[in-house]
């Protein structure tokens, strides 16, 4: 198949891209490469893709998808099969902070990705929702079933309105459309704003860490290699309409049209001064943290119900915190020669 892949100089885009390629499509990647975090981590990402190994299976082009005149000309040339929306604006607490990038590359940049589908006759757009959708819910785990009409962050929010928009283009011009509702991914090549990222770039300085909500959080912890299995084994099924679905008696997983959103979690919450202790045994050093109340748009806790996409999709997590933490220290420690 040709597929796009925004955001593929980011996290989960590069991971997901390099699997395709590998497995013989032919992937275009999009990424704005902006500052949001280091870019030379994302043009690290690039180089592994843009390596002799990919030749012929996967192209770049820098551009954003809020830039509507070139997305249109990005699909009218290349005529996609199927497209990954990875790209966005990540970040709870910098929705915070900068509230307008949020409605340029989530909202701008997801109507241009949805009318790019639409008038190419691409077969499936697969996309990045959150489990920051959940916002005030605390009915654990979570269900795709359950209401999500809360949300506690403007990020949250705007993916909770990828969710509807793509519900529209389903049920107005039958685009099959999946979004995934990602739980705190981590692993090789990850985000700097993330947790583990900063952590272990403390202790390794010999610097305190900052731990909120004094360590009582919980986190579904989901390495990038379950993750990307999640995505790939969803691309390769289009959504399907749900047949038995009723106005009467909604469900707010599946529609009459052929759209889905599934959870992609491990499906095993961690508390996080465990997941600190994880790391500290990996890095074979003790953390000096410094324990701090909850951030504004924060939740105390995400644990992800994924029987959905099991049932329809096999999808099984395999990968524990032990393993994954002593992959990314491995891959952090080489890369930045620590």
């Amino acid at each position: 198949m040709k597929v796009l892949v925004t955001g593929a100089a980011g996290f989960i885009g590069s991971a997901v891209s390099r699997y395709l390629a590998q497995r013989g499509d032919d992937v275009v990647g999009i990424d704005n490469i902006n500052d949001y975090y280091d870019i030379n981590l994302k043009y690290g990402r690039l180089s592994q893709l843009e390596s002799a190994e990919f030749t012929g299976s996967f192209r770049f082009q820098k551009m954003g998808v809020e830039e509507r005149d070139t997305c249109t000309e990005l699909f009218a040339n290349e005529k996609f099969d199927r497209v990954v929306h990875l790209a966005a604006q990540a970040g709870v607490r910098y929705s915070i902070e900068n509230p307008h990038a949020y409605v340029d590359a989530n909202l701008v940049g997801f109507m241009n990705i949805l009318e790019g589908c639409r008038h190419n006759k691409v077969e499936h757009l697969v996309y990045a929702s959150s489990s920051s959708v959940y916002g005030a819910n605390e009915t654990m785990p979570f269900s795709e079933k359950h209401n999500v009409d809360h949300p506690v962050s403007l990020y949250a929010a705007s993916k909770k309105a990828n969710e509807l928009m793509a519900h529209t283009y389903s049920h107005l011009y039958g685009l099959p459309t999946t979004g995934l509702r990602f739980f705190t991914v981590y692993g090789p090549w990850g985000r700097p704003d993330m947790a583990l990222f900063k952590f272990t770039k403390a202790i390794l300085a010999g610097e305190t860490i900052q731990v909120y909500n004094y360590g009582n959080h919980h986190r579904d912890f989901t390495y990038i290699d379950d993750i990307v299995e999640g995505i790939i084994r969803t691309l390769d099924r289009p959504a399907q309409a749900d047949e038995n679905w009723q106005g009467t008696t909604p469900n707010p997983a599946t529609s009459k049209a052929p759209w889905r959103v599934y959870n992609i979690g491990a499906q095993n919450p961690v508390n996080l001064l465990n997941f600190i202790e994880t790391l500290e045994k990996a890095l074979g050093m003790t953390a000096n943290k410094e324990l701090l109340p909850m951030q504004p748009g924060d939740v105390p806790d995400t644990y992800a119900d994924v029987a959905s996409l099991v049932k329809d999709t096999g999808y099984r997590p395999t990968i524990g915190i032990e393993h994954g933490i002593g992959e990314f220290v491995k891959w952090y420690r080489e890369y930045y020669q620590v």
